[in-house]
């Protein structure tokens, strides 16, 4: 077993592709310089995010973020910039009429693995179809799964990504400040306490490393939590970011980790699925 730096950046991105893509551009070149071996960047890093999530009426179409075609140029070009790196990012996905919070994980050999967002949250139901599958695939730095904000507040979901045998969750957010009872500082923000409960739990639950991401900033009515990180298979926090703009790097050999955290209990193989199903009164 190795040692791999695993990277997690907070950072605002909005809806200039090519200054997009200039920052990743930034970003890639600091973890290189870091020896970084997986950099998560925020979901939505090309193209920005949706400018609120009112859920009564939809936005203008000048107002969404752009389509982007999963092999198109501006994907292959990040491919090519990430080299020897692992590199998720997220967008918004264009397949015929439908749009898709979508994310993609390449490398300079190319496009690794792609999740499209399965749980929509009210306010993108007028924009964005829903993604239906979930599954991990084998990248340098082992085998990963990804998840886009929203979708790690469903424990299934980070649930059937380790059940098929991811050891490292991605997992890229624009996880905004509570919308309905914002507090005066961003650190004491509901959403910022569900958002690194969130973190921890499906990592120690799941006894797995989780790469959480986020913009930062604000976009329209949205202000965004950063707060990046890397958990390790105990649910402890092995680096993190404040609500600024920065990157949380961990080194750990994270096979290592997670063989220790199972040793005793392994909460996958110790599970008893056949009580979980509905049962009659009787049974």
């Amino acid at each position: 077993m190795s040692k791999a730096t695993l990277a997690a950046l907070a950072g605002h991105f909005g809806r200039d592709v090519d200054a997009s893509i200039v920052r990743i551009g930034r970003a890639i070149a600091q973890a290189k310089e870091a020896e970084v071996s997986l950099l998560v960047l925020p979901h939505a890093a090309l193209g920005g995010y949706l400018p609120s999530l009112d859920w009564r009426s939809p936005h203008p179409s000048h107002d969404l973020p752009p389509a982007i075609a999963t092999d198109g140029p501006e994907i292959e070009r990040l491919a090519q910039m990430a080299g020897e790196l692992t590199l998720c990012f997220g967008y918004c996905e264009m397949q015929g009429d439908a749009r898709y919070n979508a994310a993609a994980c390449v490398s300079g050999d190319g496009v690794l693995g792609l999740h499209r967002k399965v749980h929509q949250p009210a306010g993108e139901r007028f924009y964005y179809a829903s993604g239906t599958r979930l599954a991990a695939f084998d990248t340098p730095v082992g085998k990963l799964g990804m998840l886009i904000d929203y979708d790690k507040t469903f424990p299934e979901a980070a649930r059937a990504l380790a059940d098929d045998g991811a050891s490292i969750l991605a997992c890229l957010s624009a996880w905004p400040a509570s919308l309905t009872n914002r507090a005066p500082r961003l650190t004491t923000d509901r959403q910022s306490r569900l958002f690194d409960l969130y973190d921890c739990v499906r990592a120690a639950e799941n006894q797995v490393v989780l790469v959480s991401s986020n913009q930062t900033g604000r976009y329209g009515q949205l202000s965004f939590l950063g707060r990046a990180k890397i958990v390790g298979p105990g649910g402890e926090i092995l680096a993190r970011t404040s609500s600024k703009a920065a990157m949380a790097i961990a080194t750990l050999d994270i096979e290592a980790e997670i063989a220790t955290a199972r040793r005793v209990l392994n909460h996958l193989a110790e599970r008893r699925p056949s009580a979980y199903l509905p049962k009659g009164p009787c049974e």
